[in-house]
């Protein structure tokens, strides 16, 4: 069981390297999402650089990179601690993709792949909170962190045997949004929509 457990994590590691946001912004010839809007290759700046489409493109890309290797694994019945490292290992692709010079996301989206396989309450919780937290403050980031602060909670009541695994999750997701924290703090940290705004006003000012 070890030596597969060794093998999905470096395949979800792998799997987690392919940027989806940079591949779908080749194809839709939209900017490099790496060098435009917030730097940041996910679905929230694909989104204000090329619109819905692309964005869901992206996120659901994002999810898969997390939700097969980790369903994989529960199907083989491997333990609640495997699984958790099989989606870090996952998140670690995204963030620091070994396909793209190690520069990558913020994870949040591979991550909720990745909690998606211990059950569907669950995720559309979690789904919930960021998109409340997202409609009443306009802080993608904002979201992101409430919704890794209150996942370990949730998995808590549902299935207490993964907390264990759904906190090592939260923890590298909030280290992930250390710069936005401190943004958010200092209210230095922009509103998805004000990006949007601009970037739409920039392309009405084209000649």
């Amino acid at each position: 069981m070890a030596a597969q457990a060794v093998i999905i994590i470096i395949a979800a590691y792998l799997l987690g390297s392919v940027s989806s946001a940079v591949l779908i912004c080749r194809l839709y010839g939209l900017p490099d999402p790496r060098e435009s809007g917030s730097g940041n290759p996910g679905a929230t700046n694909v989104l204000r650089l090329g619109g819905r489409v692309a964005a869901v493109m992206v996120l659901v890309c994002d999810i898969l990179k997390g939700m097969l290797p980790v369903w994989g694994a529960w199907f083989l019945g491997l333990n609640p601690l495997y699984l958790g490292f099989i989606g870090i290992a996952a998140c670690l692709g995204h963030i620091y993709p070994i396909f793209f010079h190690f520069n990558g996301g913020k994870g949040v989206a591979t991550a909720l792949g990745a909690l998606a396989p211990i059950g569907g309450d669950l995720a559309t919780l979690l789904i919930a909170t960021w998109l409340a937290v997202v409609a009443a403050s306009g802080y993608s980031s904002l979201g992101s962190v409430a919704a890794s602060l209150c996942a370990p909670l949730f998995t808590w009541f549902f299935k207490p045997e993964y907390t264990m695994a759904v906190s090592m999750l939260s923890c590298l997701i909030l280290w992930r949004h250390s710069d936005n924290i401190v943004r958010l703090i200092k209210g230095q940290e922009s509103k998805i929509w004000n990006k949007m705004r601009r970037q739409q006003n920039d392309s009405a000012n084209e000649p």
